[in-house]
């Protein structure tokens, strides 16, 4: 469905992205590991269009068709919804206005439409804090909005940069297993996370980066039981009773 092939990426002279090149399956939930300015998010951004096409080169592809160099309101159109590090709802919006201001139904979709209701089903809070500005909410509530606004768009592939950032353990736990209930609803998952219990939840194939580059792409259970490849890629010792207990569960 999503495909990046050889994708390269700078910021003036430093090179961000090298050869970066991965795909994710109709049905897939892919996380996008590694640590801090291992280029996670200049994958994403790339990804979304929203890096000059001067800067980037390399081939991406969606449900077959170019997506390089598309600004980032049509990729946002062809069924990417995007969920960016740090949240960034309208703070001067109302809960029920930042997710009508979303909301678009992609000609011919096949899928069951979402709505501002569904959208509460899913996050009860946010029903009950409808009226409230978006800057008054916390920072979970603020994530799940803006998970919220994502859903809104109808997308094919639900693209997240760090959803558990900067967030309390109990809101991390109630925003990740949403995500994790969408995917198992059938949607499309691509997330980058740095903790790797949490992407264990979610995802079933992990794509790790390094220093720009694809240093691996392996499935979930065979990495959790690498914890050398762990160590190496992701500066973590093993951890039987996190990551791999919170997988199988």
């Amino acid at each position: 469905m999503l495909a990046l092939n050889s994708v390269c990426a700078s910021y003036g002279t430093a090179e961000t992205l090298r050869d970066v090149t991965f795909s994710v399956h109709e049905g897939e939930s892919v996380a996008l590991l590694g640590r801090n300015g291992m280029g996670k998010t200049s994958t994403l951004r790339v990804l979304m269009g929203m890096r000059s096409p001067g800067l980037v080169s390399g081939e991406i592809t969606f449900a077959g068709k170019p997506l390089s160099g598309r600004p980032a309101y049509e990729v946002a159109r062809r069924g990417l919804g995007y969920v960016p590090q740090g949240r960034r709802i309208f703070g001067s919006l109302t809960v029920l206005d930042n997710l009508r201001i979303a909301q678009h139904s992609p000609a011919g979709s096949d899928s069951r439409e979402w709505t501002v209701e569904r959208v509460y089903d899913l996050f009860p809070h946010l029903r009950r804090r409808r009226g409230v500005l978006g800057g008054r909410l916390s920072g979970g509530e603020q994530q799940m909005l803006a998970i919220g606004r994502a859903l809104m768009t109808n997308p094919s592939v639900l693209v997240l940069d760090e959803p558990s950032e900067g967030l309390a353990p109990a809101m991390v736990q109630e925003v990740m297993t949403a995500v994790a209930e969408l995917h198992r609803e059938g949607m499309t998952v691509l997330i980058a996370e740095q903790n790797l219990a949490l992407a264990a939840e979610v995802a079933a194939r992990f794509v790790i980066l390094e220093n720009g580059a694809i240093a691996a792409d392996t499935d979930r259970e065979s990495f959790l039981e690498d914890p050398v490849l762990q160590a190496q890629l992701l500066g973590i010792g093993p951890d039987p009773a996190g990551a791999a207990g919170r997988a199988a569960h």
